[in-house]
């Protein structure tokens, strides 16, 4: 873990292509560490999510280097390590398990430790059938939460004021219909990380990640 954040804290500062290009053989030094914990994790969680077996490190890692069409701060690299653990692969839309190493220092993303279970965006169609499936779901959605890891919690990131329309207001689960990410996020300890423990959090999640991927399913069944 120490070779990757020394090396992702010596990019966060040397942003550029002629000192990444005079450091590639630090960066593939670090990429292989980040790799190696990656095949960990895959492994581990095929264990008890079986859509994951025959996903492999190509099918769940993301180039180190921008899409210089999106880059904000206009600088070419992210300081930081991802994999998206998925049914499919991180481009078939499903949601799954997310592992981050970085170099940032406050708790919001792109922060130093990141772990997240879901997907950051839920389109129209799931997120109409999800809220549904809790409205009738006589509280089975509630149960999986309340029986998550401590360490996670639900994104509240641009959670609806007041009730999306045709929704039962006073509902007992309204505060859950009226999210509008469908994603659990949390930290570990990168000083010491423990691929069992990170294990033990994505396990706690399975529910939840069945649940978001089955109105997924059932979106693209009906055409939505």
């Amino acid at each position: 873990m120490e070779t990757i954040i020394r090396f992702l804290r010596q990019l966060e500062v040397n942003n550029n292509k002629p000192w990444f290009d005079s450091h590639k053989n630090e960066y593939l030094e670090a990429r292989s560490r980040f790799n190696a914990i990656v095949e960990k994790l895959i492994a581990g969680v095929s264990d008890f999510d079986p859509t994951i077996k025959g996903i492999g490190i190509k099918e769940s890692t993301y180039r180190i280097h921008k899409d210089m069409r999106f880059s904000k701060d206009g600088l070419p690299y992210k300081t930081h390590f991802g994999a998206f653990i998925a049914r499919g692969g991180k481009k078939s839309g499903y949601s799954g398990y997310y592992f981050h190493i970085g170099t940032g220092s406050s708790e919001e993303y792109p922060c130093r430790s990141f772990l997240a279970v879901g997907n950051y965006y839920t389109e129209p169609a799931v997120l109409k059938i999800i809220r549904e499936d809790i409205e009738l779901g006589g509280g089975d959605f509630d149960r999986i939460i309340k029986s998550l890891h401590p360490s996670l919690s639900l994104d509240q990131d641009r959670k609806l004021k007041r009730p999306p329309m045709g929704f039962d207001a006073e509902g007992p689960y309204i505060e859950y219909v009226k999210l509008k990410n469908f994603c659990l996020s949390g930290t570990y300890d990168d000083s010491k990380p423990d691929v069992e423990e990170i294990l033990n959090v994505f396990r706690s999640a399975k529910p939840f990640l069945d649940y978001v991927n089955r109105a997924i399913e059932f979106s693209r069944e009906e055409g939505f």
